[in-house]
Order: structure tokens, then sequence, then C-alpha cells
């Protein structure tokens, strides 16, 4: 069973809602999770933040922390994805901030940091695996789940 599938059924039987904001992703999160049936009773929908203007302005990710972090941190994941779930009023959020092609000054092409919001708080993953550009973002995309997935689990067996 994919990671969306199980997710699905996670979300559904705790009765947990889930937003994601992408950067490097683009929107493929949001297309796996809607590709399960039944998507709608959890998933409420996604930002994809491209622009540091829209990470800014939608999500509420303050500038000093892209200033002082890069905008691939682990302090931008984590602000991206509480700033998603607080726009939605999720349960949890996903958010991914990376390099799916060409390397910044800190991080080489293919370097990803994704963050989740849940109830007890946010955590971030960094990872890394590259390839060509587009299996980067989905690559990226279902570790980003899985990360979730992980996060939701814990909550559960607490």
């Amino acid at each position: 069973m994919k990671v969306e599938e199980r997710l699905g059924l996670l979300f559904k039987k705790q009765g947990w809602t889930l937003s994601a904001a992408e950067s490097c992703t683009g929107g493929q999160i949001s297309h796996l999770l809607t590709t399960v049936s039944g998507s709608s009773a959890y998933y409420l929908g996604s930002v994809t933040s491209y622009a540091v203007s829209v990470k800014e302005k939608v999500l509420g990710v303050p500038p000093e922390v892209i200033k002082q972090n890069g905008v691939v941190s682990s302090e931008v994941a984590a602000a991206m994805a509480e700033g998603v779930r607080a726009l939605t009023g999720s349960t949890f959020a996903v958010a991914t901030t990376g390099l799916t092609e060409g390397p910044d000054d800190h991080y080489p092409e293919g370097t990803v940091w994704i963050g989740v919001a849940g109830p007890r708080g946010t955590n971030t993953l960094l990872y890394q695996w590259n390839k060509d550009r587009k299996a980067n973002i989905r690559r990226f995309a279902v570790v980003a789940l899985r990360f979730l997935e992980k996060n939701a689990i814990s909550l559960v067996n607490s």
C-alpha cells in the first residue's frame, strides 16, 4: 500500500485533517494525496509557495528567519508547516523547501528540508537524494509523506 493510501486510512480513522505548504515539490505532495479516493474527507488544501514573497505574505514565515537561515533550512520548513496549519486550521501540516537542481551557498543539489507541524509541535528532517529534477521532486514528496506518517503514528502510539 502506498504511503498516501496509508495516510488516508489513518487520518479518516482518527478524524484528523491535513494541509501542505510546498516549495521545491511544486504541488507533488498535493497531487499524491488527492489521488486517494475520499481524500476530501481529511485533506484541506495547500499553498505552493515557490516565491519567498508567498512564504512571507501567505504562510507568515518571518523575513528575518529566511535572512538568518536561508530559504532552504530547518527553520523555514518548520515555519512553512506551522503557517499553513494556522491558515487552514488542519490537525497536521507538511512542508518542503529545497533544491531539486543546482546547489546554493549551504547545500548541494538534491537537498530538501521537510517540516511537519501537529498537535505535539513541529519536527523537521533533512533529506538528500540527487537524481534529476523530476526524480528529486517525486522522491522528496514521498519522503515528506513518510515523515508525516511517522509523526502522526507517534501521536496515536503515545
